[in-house]
């Protein structure tokens, strides 16, 4: 399928607009001496605070009691946001191009204590007061309370706009999300290192040679 075909861009965020590394945050909860802990039941947790089950106070409480440690909400979110690293200002640049050629479109997996630290970066860097000004508009999963790679996150999403989904990409790092929406008929890219958001544009459009299935 061409490129010229692609109306719709659904961008993820964290590893595609955001840079991250999750490890960095296992590092920080390290120093609190957390006891030995059953890595299933953290990213139960995880997930559910990321579909906006949990508020921020039961998920602290929750992921302290299940590493086994006590420390303060400031220490806590200091290192459940360690993760977050930037947003390198030339891909708020692409998406500003991106977005007068194509319908933009943001999905990600989050949560309200990260959200609240990079919307502030947005809006203190970039000026925009939310990630629906930058994108035509954007989801979150702890506002949606979907979550990838779930299908019915991908088919809200498609239903909201009355996405072609053969005329819509969806661009992740995850291989489990890329698997999913190409099962629903979004055409789909899948951006590994050292591949970057900007290996993907040329002025603003989608390369000409851009693989994607």
């Amino acid at each position: 399928m061409k490129n010229s075909k692609i109306d719709t861009i659904i961008f993820d965020f964290g590893g595609v607009i955001l840079d991250i590394d999750p490890q960095l945050t296992y590092n920080e909860f390290a120093k609190f001496g957390p006891k030995s802990f059953q890595e299933d039941q953290i990213q139960a947790i995880v997930r559910k605070f990321e579909r906006g089950i949990l508020t921020p106070e039961i998920f602290r409480k929750s992921m302290c009691d299940a590493l086994g440690i006590k420390i303060t909400e400031r220490q806590f979110d200091d290192a459940w946001n360690a993760l977050l690293l930037d947003i390198p200002s030339e891909r708020i640049e692409i998406i500003e191009k991106v977005k007068s050629n194509y319908n933009t479109l943001l999905l990600s997996n989050s949560n309200e204590i990260h959200y609240d630290l990079y919307v502030r970066d947005l809006q203190l860097r970039f000026g925009y007061r939310e990630f629906d000004s930058l994108f035509h508009k954007a989801y979150f999963s702890f506002d949606t309370h979907l979550a990838k790679p779930d299908p019915d996150a991908f088919e809200f999403i498609i239903n909201q706009h009355d996405l072609k989904p053969e005329a819509t990409l969806f661009i992740d790092d995850s291989a489990e999300n890329i698997a999913v929406a190409k099962s629903l008929g979004l055409k789909t890219h899948l951006l590994q290192k050292p591949e970057r958001v900007r290996d993907i544009f040329r002025n603003g459009k989608l390369k000409s040679d851009l693989e994607f299935s």
